[in-house]
């Protein structure tokens, strides 16, 4: 039986990242399948940024998450929900955020920067870190995460791989939105 610390997994990332993907079985022949579908993927990047978009603005409790600036954006800001539509200025500054990350997940060394990084992803969308506006209750994450997951179930199935690859493409990408999802929600307790 391996001894887990436990306190540590709530101050120390890279245990924490270590222990969940152990538990899960996410290692480096996953990490391959994940780097070996990024051909296929990355040009699919528009259009899957685009689909969250329009799920997230086809709800108020997720479109309203967008009106208020976002950490790093200069430009104008919609005046309320109404004014807010996916061609904004903002949505665009955000659009680019995603693709950029979905782009990293697929390309990016699984190192402690990476690690870092998808627990910046959880913390950006609280007032922790970025806007101290933000915070998106735990709810709509998990609704964001699951459409996410399901997007790539989608395009993954549709992009015609032998069956092997297929699978394993399919069940690293299952382990590693679990570790995101983990590292999201570690913001909200």
């Amino acid at each position: 039986m391996e001894h887990i610390e436990e306190d540590r997994l709530e101050t120390d990332l890279g245990y924490r990242f270590g222990y969940l993907a152990g538990f899960i079985g996410f290692g480096d022949e996953d990490i391959d399948a994940i780097h070996g579908a990024a051909a296929v993927l990355a040009p699919l990047v528009p259009s899957l940024v685009d689909a969250v978009y329009e799920k997230l603005f086809s709800y108020d409790a997720t479109k309203r998450h967008f009106v208020p600036r976002q950490h790093g954006y200069e430009g104008e800001v919609p005046e309320n929900i109404d004014a807010l539509s996916v061609d904004h200025e903002m949505i665009s500054f955000r659009k680019s955020h995603l693709a950029r990350y979905l782009e990293k997940l697929v390309t990016a060394t699984y190192d402690e920067k990476m690690v870092a990084y998808l627990d910046m992803v959880g913390k950006m969308h609280t007032p922790k870190a970025g806007s101290p506006n933000l915070n998106v209750p735990i709810v709509q994450m998990n609704a964001l995460m699951g459409f996410v997951a399901e997007a790539f179930v989608s395009t993954i199935f549709g992009l015609n791989l032998d069956r092997d690859a297929e699978m394993k493409t399919m069940r690293a990408f299952n382990k590693l939105l679990w570790i995101q999802n983990d590292l999201i929600v570690r913001h909200y307790v």
